[in-house]
C-alpha cells in the first residue's frame, strides 16, 4: 500500500474516532428479558398507569380479575376460558396472583423513589375498550407489540426490572415468564376482540 492511501485512512480514522468513542455499545437500550425487543427507557405514562390501576379497583384494592372484567367487558368469560384452555388453570391462577403482586410491588417501589401518580387517569378507567387500546398502543415497540415494552412504559424500565427480580424471589422465574406470556396473549386477544 502506498503512503497516500494509508495517510487518507489514518486521517479518516482520526476524524471518526470521537464519534465512535461518543457512541458506546451500551448506548443502545437493553433488551427485554423474555423477548428480543429493545426496552422502552423513556418516561412512564403515569396517567395510563393510574387508569389501569383504578380499573382494577384502585391502589389499595387492586384485583387483576376486576381489571380483566373492565378490559374484556362482555367477552370476559370467553377470554378466561380461552386462556385457561391455552395455558391451564394453574398458570392462569398464577398469572392473576402475580399481576396482583406486580401492582402492589410497583406502587411500593414508586413510593420509595418518590414517584407520585397523577390526580387524573387517562383514558377513563371505566372504558374497557379505550383502556385496552391505550395499553396495547403503549406496548407498540419498533419491533411490534411487546408486553415488556408496555410494562416499561407504565412504570419505567427500572421499576419493571426491579419488579421482575422481586417476582423471581417470591414466585420463581417460571411464574415471572408465565405472567408476561399470559399478559401478552391477553393483550393481543383484546386487540382482536375490539379490532383496533
Amino acid at each position: 500500500m502506498s503512503f497516500r492511501p494509508l495517510a487518507s485512512l489514518l486521517f479518516a480514522a482520526t476524524l471518526l474516532a470521537p464519534l465512535v468513542a461518543a457512541t458506546p455499545a451500551s448506548a443502545q437500550p437493553p433488551r427485554a428479558r423474555f423477548s428480543n425487543v429493545l426496552s422502552y427507557v423513556g418516561a412512564p405514562d403515569l396517567p395510563l398507569t393510574l387508569s389501569m390501576i383504578e380499573a382494577g379497583g384502585g391502589p389499595s384494592r387492586f384485583e387483576t380479575t376486576k381489571l380483566v372484567g373492565v378490559l374484556a367487558g362482555a367477552q370476559t368469560q370467553a377470554e378466561v376460558k380461552k386462556l385457561t384452555s391455552e395455558y391451564g388453570s394453574a398458570d392462569v391462577t398464577s398469572f392473576l396472583n402475580v399481576f396482583n403482586y406486580v401492582v402492589s410491588d410497583a406502587l411500593r417501589i414508586a413510593a420509595q423513589d418518590h414517584v407520585a401518580l397523577p390526580s387524573q387517569p387517562n383514558p377513563s378507567p371505566e372504558s374497557g375498550k379505550a383502556l385496552a387500546q391505550a395499553l396495547y398502543d403503549a406496548g407498540l415497540s419498533p419491533q411490534g407489540f411487546d408486553v415488556e415494552y408496555m410494562l416499561d412504559k407504565l412504570v419505567s424500565h427500572g421499576i419493571h426490572v426491579q419488579v421482575m427480580l422481586d417476582i423471581d424471589k417470591k414466585f420463581g422465574r417460571y411464574a415471572d415468564s408465565n405472567y408476561h406470556t399470559v399478559l401478552q396473549t391477553a393483550m393481543t386477544d383484546l386487540k382482536s376482540a375490539y379490532n383496533f
